[in-house]
Parts: structure tokens; sequence; C-alpha cells
């Protein structure tokens, strides 16, 4: 393409930009002196702004395409960053995350409970994102209904606390056990499905749970949902605001810790290779013996059995919740979160998490702009690199000829 095409793009492309930002950027109402603000500067910063990072771009893909062309035999070997070296390095990967732990422990001695409390929400994420990403990244199903998992936790632990005034810890693996069994509900209708059928079914599924919970007042309090709902526990022991933030902290720091493990442990699993296997082709996996409806039932299950968890900590930590947090933006942040990170990648998901998660906590200092730079960040990271911040890299085999067996 041309110089001239570009610039004539890049102009079409500004203008259509300020076009899509002008009720944004140029018009504020100020309701206190009942008058419109025309900024019409915001506006030349934008076109300006997005005719230089058009070009910024075409540069960078054209460099990324002549190194494609000049190492085409390089690029047929999986890639490895300097995370992943890491990772294959037991000495450095020990190291790292004793780093990682130490700072995760002295953190709330070192900031205000405001970020404390936006850091548990990051780890519930990081949770929420791994039991996904069996779902999503390991076994190829994709769940736009995650978040009713989500909600049948929480609303055991809301419910059995009210009515029953059972504790955190009784209701814990209650709320994971419930939470499986409605995985299982959904996984059987949706044996048969793939691709956007699944997607459009689960998503009905999650919408359905809201809708139950919004409308069933008796049951759920409908919209007005529960309050008063106990915090976390110790042994009996009372804790202050404070204090419970704190605990809540480190009890997630806790279940970050155990579900990497188990995680870790099922993808290296039989299972986890038949959940990659079923992920790669349904129709190979089946004919090699493996039981795809068996295979489907327990990655639902035991992806909503985190989800059931994280909802009971959700509940126990914000001691109210009502139908609205359960809409289907959450289950969009959750597979965000997988995608983003890189499927079946546990280290991405988490860093998908901390990056989705925190990133818009912290660009609030940009006020009404904040969610544009959010939604340029995602934009630019799905041009260049649609496959996620930290990728899985596929486990290769390879013949070495020169330690071939001398057979006698």
């Amino acid at each position: 393409m041309s110089v001239f095409k570009q610039g004539m793009r890049g102009l079409f492309i500004s203008l259509w930009f300020m076009f899509l930002t002008f009720p944004i950027m140029v018009i504020k109402v100020d309701p206190i002196e009942r008058i419109v603000r025309w900024r019409w500067e915001n506006c030349l910063y934008i076109g300006v702004g997005t005719f230089l990072v058009y070009f910024l771009l075409q540069y960078l893909l054209h460099r990324k395409l002549q190194s494609v062309e000049s190492n085409t035999e390089k690029d047929n070997e999986p890639r490895e960053s300097i995370i992943h070296r890491i990772i294959a390095n037991p000495q450095q990967r020990n190291i790292m995350v004793g780093i990682l732990l130490a700072v995760a422990i002295i953190f709330p001695y070192f900031s205000s409970s405001y970020q404390t409390n936006v850091m548990t929400t990051a780890l519930m994420y990081v949770v929420l994102g791994l039991g996904l990403n069996i779902v999503v990244g390991m076994a190829g199903l994709l769940d736009l209904g995650y978040v009713a998992f989500y909600a049948v936790g929480a609303y055991t632990y809301a419910l059995l606390n009210h009515h029953f005034q059972l504790g955190f810890w009784t209701v814990l693996p209650i709320g994971g056990g419930l939470a499986a069994i409605f995985g299982i509900m959904l996984g059987f209708p949706v044996l048969r499905l793939r691709g956007d059928y699944l997607a459009i079914v689960t998503l009905g599924f999650g919408e359905i749970i809201r809708l139950v919970l919004e409308n069933w007042g008796e049951f759920s309090k409908g919209p007005s949902g529960i309050s008063n709902i106990a915090r976390p526990g110790f042994f009996g022991m009372e804790f202050s605001l404070d204090s419970a933030i704190i605990y809540l902290y480190y009890l997630m720091i806790l279940f970050v810790i155990v579900t990497i493990f188990i995680v870790n442990r099922l993808q290296d699993s039989r299972l986890g290779r038949a959940w990659i296997a079923l992920r790669e082709d349904e129709i190979a996996c089946q004919a090699m013996g493996i039981d795809k409806r068996k295979t489907k039932l327990v990655a639902f299950s035991l992806g909503a059995f985190w989800a059931g968890i994280i909802g009971v900590v959700f509940a126990a930590k914000t001691t109210f919740i009502n139908p609205a947090s359960f809409t289907f933006l959450e289950s969009a942040i959750i597979l965000a979160i997988v995608v983003l990170g890189g499927m079946g990648s546990i280290v991405g998901v988490i860093f998908g998490a901390l990056v989705l998660i925190l990133l818009p906590e912290y660009l609030r200092a940009l006020s009404e702009y904040r969610m544009l730079a959010f939604g340029a960040i995602l934009v630019a990271m799905m041009v260049f690199r649609p496959q996620g911040l930290i990728s899985n890299i596929r486990r290769t085999y390879r013949f070495d000829k020169t330690q071939s067996l001398n057979v006698k």
C-alpha cells in the first residue's frame, strides 16, 4: 500500500474516531449552571493522536511481517519468553515464587485497607479465571454463563447464614458442591453442542439463574438482596473491619496457592491431557477411546466448583449481595481474563486477572477517560499479542538421530 493510500486511510480512521468519541470527549453538560460546554480541543487531540497511532501501528506491523518472512524456519519452533525460561528452570522458579510470596505477605502492612481490599478482589478473579480456564482454556468449551455458578455459591452462603446462622467455613464446601452440581446440570443438555451454540446455551443458563434470583422474592429477597452476611471467622474470634480485610486477603492468597497447585496437577494428569485432546479435535479424541461425555461433565463441574467457592468468599467479603452483582458483564470479564492472559496458561491467567482488575482501579486518575484508555490497551493487546500475555507453549517431542539405539 502506498504512502498516499495509507495517509487517506489514517485520515478516515481519525475522522471516524472523532465521530465516535464526540459525545464523550467534546460535549460536557454542567448541571449546576445548566449549560453545555464544547471542548473542541479534545476532538483535535483525538484526531491527531489517532492519526499518529495508526502510522505507528502500521510501522510495527510491517516490522513484524518482515521478521516473520526472514525467520520462517525459526518461527516453526516454539518461542520461549523470559517468563517461560524462568518457569522451566526449577531454581529460578523457586526464587521467583519465594519473592512474590514474600511481597504478597507483607503487602497489607505497607498499604492502606483500600489497596488491600482491591488486591483481594484481584485474587478472587485469579481463582475465577483459573476455574474458567479449565472449561475454556483446557477443554475448549466456550462458557458465557460462568457467573451463574458464582451466584450459586454466593446465595448459598447468604441464605444459609441468614436462615440457619451457618458460618463461613461450614458453607464453603457446600457452596462449591452445589455449584458443581449445577455445572453437571448444565453439562448434560449441552454435551452435543459446540462453538457458538454452546456459548448461546450457557449464556441463557446464566441469565435464567439471574432472573430467578431477581423475581423469586420469597426465596432470594429479589432485587433488594440479602444484607448483614457474616464475615469469615477464625475459631470464634471477632475481627474489626481492618482486621477482617487483612484476614480475607490472606485467605485469598491461600486459595490462590491451592488452586494453582490443583489446576497444575490436573493439567499434567491423564484427565488434563484428555481435556486438551478434546479441545484440539473432538472427533479424534472420541476415536481414541476417551469418554467425551464424562470428560466434558468433569470440566464443567470442576470449573463450577471454583466459581462456587469464590461466590461464598464474595458474599462474606461484601456482606451484601443482590442479583445485580451477577450480570453477563461478570462472565465477560472472567472470559476476557482467560483470553487476555493466554488460554490454557496458568501464569497467563494470573497476569491477565491482575491487569484487567487492577488497571481500571489505578486508571481512576484519568477520570472519565479511564475506560477509553482501558479499551485502547485491550485493542493493542489483541493486535500485537493475540495469543495472550503469556501463551502456553505446546509440548513437542523430537527424535535425536545422534542418540539412536544400536540394535545388535
